[in-house]
């Protein structure tokens, strides 16, 4: 009889932290309201530079220190699932992808993934302690982004 009850408990707790999780998901049109309409209004021209930048210093708040922490940092904060594709000695390849990217580019103008690339630059460019940057390339028919960021290991950083 102890059993069935632990049981019960155990079933109630994660029923409660599935709910929790679900309770704390933005919804897809509050986040498009603040990320892609009032971030651009407000930022005006200027908006993919001050968000590539905002991006680089959100990754001075969360250093991390491999690859894989980085794909899990996406997944954590909601930005689409990210999949390193390819890296060699001065470059590095990622795809950005997943219902969020898909439905930002087929929903909305001018969504722009500047934040993210930003962040990604940062982050390699602290790992590899060299000057890094990030291009874009959308494929807005196959709802992804590659971010590809580039680096010069004769820019060091001091």
């Amino acid at each position: 009889m102890s059993h069935l009850h632990t049981e019960e408990k155990q079933d109630l707790q994660e029923t409660t932290e599935r709910d929790d999780k679900l309770k704390t998901q933005v919804p897809f049109f509050g986040y498009t309201l603040v990320r892609d309409i009032l971030l651009t209004d407000l930022l005006g021209k200027d908006a993919e530079q001050i968000l590539y930048w905002s991006g680089k210093n959100i990754a001075r708040k969360f250093p991390l220190h491999s690859s894989d922490e980085i794909v899990s940092f996406f997944a954590e904060a909601g930005w689409g699932s990210l999949l390193l594709v390819k890296a060699d000695k001065q470059t590095i390849e990622f795809e950005l992808h997943g219902e969020l990217v898909k439905k930002r580019l087929d929903e909305q103008v001018d969504c722009s993934f500047h934040l993210e690339a930003g962040f990604i630059a940062h982050q390699i460019q602290q790992q590899k302690q060299c000057i890094a940057e990030s291009y874009l390339t959308v494929k807005e028919r196959a709802g992804k982004v590659f971010i590809t960021v580039k680096w010069d290991k004769k820019d060091i950083i001091s």
